[in-house]
């Protein structure tokens, strides 16, 4: 009988934080590389070395090891040592989907500088699939993969390998390790290991491997160290074992002489987020809701605001920020970390994850206010107008609707023209008058003190506007013009537009959609109930009861031409603690104040919640109520399509007998949106920052934040068994408690009939908006905070209105528009969720191709059904 052949290969599962900083991970990152490199060059019977599949280390490690670049180089060449493709090992659920093509991107390019890029999609640790994985490892040209977590026994046919497929069909050869990446971390050659430890595994593997003689065994962990005595003792274990062949190798190795010898047949398609084998932590899409919030407005600002309008002020003749872009985006992979996007960390991480996103962000607005300045002085240049309002339109679709903005006046009455003079109709939301202040005057009597005289800030809505494809348009502010529109209280008790009207009337919200005459009566409510759990996973407390709140208080009614506003307040009463709640004491006052706002032309209904926290352990979630009675699956976006879950998990009914790790739960992450659809009816929630939800008898309920205050605890009801994260501390975190002022923004699109996959996406485009304004005015220099320094304007003159480029067809969508990673060439993905093929038509263009995700031509001008497409337009979309 011929032996099994096993693969051992040594790597390091590298944490960039976690209950460490980034701080503590880079010192001892620096410490083991340099043993490391000594390591594999003195002996070359040490096969090679995989360093966690991200080249985010090497970049850390040449900062201060800067002499060792070609040392490195070397072995990474020879393929000795395996880094990317990613740049960071981030997680696929809770960023962006472009994120994760970003993170590939940079760590694909950055390893094959170095000499290679590892030829995996490795994925040891993080908590569930992306169903489009192997799609985006496929524009990469990466044709395997290998996970841990997220696959049923029953989904794999009699072996771990198998063909994973996405929606639009795309496949790549995978394998799964049951047994984690750390089966082999202990390995050594004594009879006591080999008998009583190593070889069970390997009968296990082999039990669940029938048509392969060949088994891995990842022989690593959580920052080890290299083991140096590897090479002996697999010699070791080959003079002494009579049934297994140990040969220390790597993940590409590995995966080739499986699938050359034999060919997988099972396919398993879609997300990834099964219990049986591993820890999912489906819960923790609701941790730390300020990182996700945060993060969500991060991803949304860098790709659908600032890449566009970069790339258009790049054709113009401004300098793209390339070298910016790289600083912010390493940064955000950072924060992409599976550990430390979840939230399960320390309170000194976290925080460092907060301040870097934070830093992220002022770039971002700092980068767009000086490419809105300057290109807006080059209008005023052309036009001889010093007061003007520039809107861009970051997305390569022509824009019809709605455009929020603020203004400074020195007269509470204004209007608002377009260059040839015709007026547009506004909403003036809010106005405040504001004190110039005072300024140093340099004279001949010294400086003097002068007084500036005060002006008007408005928050400004304009219900109808046209914008150019990927372009802009100009208006004129014009000052003393008498207007009538200000959003004011009103005694009636309702709000409406045309689609929608909301109603509250004693102490219930009415939500009706017009077209359909569709209502939902008592639309929203909230529940909160005991968490205890911990920074990984929500568990119930055993025998408690959601507290839901009751009536709501009418607060007031606004009423504008262009915008409605109706502001509610819930009052609850909860418990201050898990001790007060196992108590049955709920003696803390909870307000909830609730701002619905209808908009003219908008088709969905704008909902905002403010909350104060200062109670513990506990889970706030708002259940909004549809018109789908009994539904089966739930939908939401996952990557390019739309993602059906079902409602109720059948294997609820026996994980614990099973042996799961965890139970499978039926809560799921939002992308952009979630909710139900039927033929009966519809309802959609798309959100800013809120990642979890959870379909209840026929509602909707959207976790908006969970309050615990450790990173581990045992026994939860969900998942028995050790803490997760670290077992031998407890670690308290009592920032994760959450306390102090909280926003929550979400919108529903509620119908009559079913919503097709093309209609929310352009709610979730509109909903997030894929425009920046910026005023000519030398009243305030606070709100765009570089505009009271002085810059370069490079380019002196621009016309009024322009388009760069416009992608017909609006069944397509647009996930990125940015310049090309090696070239002044732009970069268009778009992307197709419906279930037909639709070609690429870009108007007035024929220098336009096909390329991969590499950047690299490759295909043709088509999108396939649930699929997507990079097209690159050469000399950045010059026409």
């Amino acid at each position: 009988m011929s032996k099994k052949r096993v693969y051992v290969v040594p790597h390091s599962h590298w944490d960039r934080e976690w209950y460490f900083t980034i701080e503590d991970s880079n010192l001892l990152l620096a410490e083991n590389l340099d043993h490391l490199l000594t390591i594999l060059e003195k002996n070359p019977d040490y096969h090679g070395y995989i360093f966690d599949a991200q080249i985010s280390i090497v970049d850390e490690y040449l900062k201060v090891r800067p002499k060792n670049t070609e040392r490195l180089r070397s072995l990474i060449t020879e393929k000795r040592l395996f880094v990317g493709p990613w740049y960071t090992q981030a997680d696929s659920l809770l960023v962006h989907k472009e994120s994760l093509i970003r993170n590939l991107l940079y760590g694909v390019k950055g390893a094959k500088e170095m000499g290679h890029a590892m030829n995996i999609g490795y994925l040891p640790d993080i908590f569930g699939q992306n169903q489009y994985l192997p799609s985006i490892f496929k524009g990469f040209g990466i044709d395997n993969a290998i996970l841990q977590r997220g696959i049923y026994q029953d989904q794999l046919d009699r072996n771990t390998n198998f063909l994973w497929q996405s929606p639009d069909g795309k496949q790549v050869k995978a394998n799964v390790i049951p047994l984690g990446y750390g089966p082999g971390k202990f390995l050594r050659s004594d009879d006591e290991f080999h008998y009583e430890r190593l070889q069970p595994m390997l009968e296990k593997l082999e039990n669940i491997n029938h048509d392969t003689n060949h088994l891995l065994l990842p022989s690593g962990g959580d920052q080890v160290l290299v083991r140096d005595h590897f090479p002996a003792t697999i010699q070791q274990l080959n003079e002494k074992d009579e049934r297994y062949e140990f040969v220390l190798s790597d993940y590409e190795t590995f995966m080739n002489d499986t699938w050359e010898t034999h060919s997988f047949k099972n396919v398993i398609e879609g997300e990834l987020i099964g219990t049986e084998g591993s820890r999912i932590h489906n819960t923790i899409g609701s941790q730390r809701y300020d990182i996700k919030k945060l993060n969500d407005e991060v991803e949304h600002k860098i790709i659908h605001q600032l890449e566009p309008l970069a790339s258009l002020a790049l054709h113009v003749g401004l300098r793209y920020p390339k070298e910016w872009l790289d600083l912010m985006w390493k940064q955000l992979f950072d924060v992409h970390a599976h550990d430390s996007i979840g939230g399960c960390n320390s309170d000194e991480t976290n925080h460092d994850i907060i301040q870097r996103l934070i830093k992220v962000n002022r770039q971002a607005d700092g980068l767009m206010n000086l490419i809105k300045k300057q290109m807006t002085e080059a209008i005023r240049n052309e036009e001889k107008h010093d007061d003007l309002v520039v809107t861009f339109n970051t997305d390569p679709k022509p824009y019809q609707g709605g455009i929020q903005t603020v203004l400074f006046t020195k007269s509470p009455q204004f209007g608002i023209h377009t260059i040839d003079g015709e007026k547009l109709k506004f909403s003036i939301t809010q106005q405040d008058y504001l004190s110039g202040g005072k300024k140093i005057v340099v004279t001949a009597e010294g400086d003097q003190e002068v007084e500036i005289p005060g002006y008007y800030r408005s928050e400004v809505y304009i219900p109808h506007t046209e914008l150019p494809a990927l372009g802009y348009t100009t208006w004129k502010v014009v000052e003393e013009e008498a207007i009538s529109d200000h959003l004011s209280e009103t005694q009636m008790q309702s709000i409406g537009n045309r689609h929608y009207s909301v109603e509250w009337k004693e102490g219930r919200l009415t939500l009706n959609e017009r077209a359909s005459n569709t209502t939902i009566e008592d639309f929203i409510q909230f529940e909160d109930t005991a968490d205890a759990g911990d920074s990984y996973d929500y568990s119930p407390l055993p025998n408690d009861a959601p507290i839901i709140s009751g009536k709501a208080e009418l607060l007031s009614v606004e009423h504008s031409d262009a915008v409605h506003r109706l502001t509610v307040r819930h009052e609850m009463q909860l418990p201050q603690d898990l001790s007060a709640r196992k108590q049955g004491i709920s003696g803390e006052p909870f307000s909830i104040n609730t701002v619905i706002e209808l908009r003219k032309g908008e088709g969905f209904v704008r909902m905002k919640h403010v909350v104060d926290n200062h109670v513990n352990d506990h889970r706030l979630r708002v259940i909004v109520k549809t018109p789908v009675g009994g539904p089966n699956f739930s939908y939401g976006d996952q990557g390019y399509s739309l993602i059906r879950r079902p409602v109720v998990s059948e294997r609820m009914a026996d994980w614990r007998e099973q042996g799961y790790k965890e139970a499978p739960v039926p809560i799921y992450k939002v992308e952009q949106f979630a909710g139900l659809l039927s033929e009966r009816g519809s309802l959609m929630a798309f959100t800013k920052g809120i990642k979890e939800y959870e379909i209840v008898d026929s509602s909707i309920a959207l976790t908006m934040f969970r309050s615990v205050g450790l990173l581990g605890r045992d026994d939860l009801m969900w998942r028995p068994g050790r803490a997760s994260g670290i077992n031998n501390k407890v670690v308290t975190t009592p920032d994760a408690q959450m306390h102090g002022e909280m926003t929550f923004e979400y919108a529903l699109q509620l119908s009559g009939s079913e919503l097709r996959a093309e209609e929310l996406f352009d709610s979730a485009a509109r909903y997030k908006e894929r425009y920046v304004t910026y005023q000519r005015q030398e009243l305030n220099t606070f709100e765009e905070r570089l505009d009271r320094f002085e810059i370069p304007y490079p380019v002196k003159k621009l016309p009024s209105q322009y388009s760069l480029t416009e992608l017909y067809d609006d069944g397509l969508f647009v996930s990125s528009v940015k310049k090309a990673h090696d070239s002044k060439d732009l970069i268009i993905r778009v992307f197709n969720p419906a279930d037909v093929k639709r070609a690429i038509d870009i108007k007035g263009r024929t220098d336009v191709e096909a390329v991969n995700l590499n950047e690299d031509p490759e295909g043709d001008l088509f999108v396939e059904a649930k699929s997507f497409q990079t097209i690159r337009l050469r000399n950045g979309g010059a026409k």
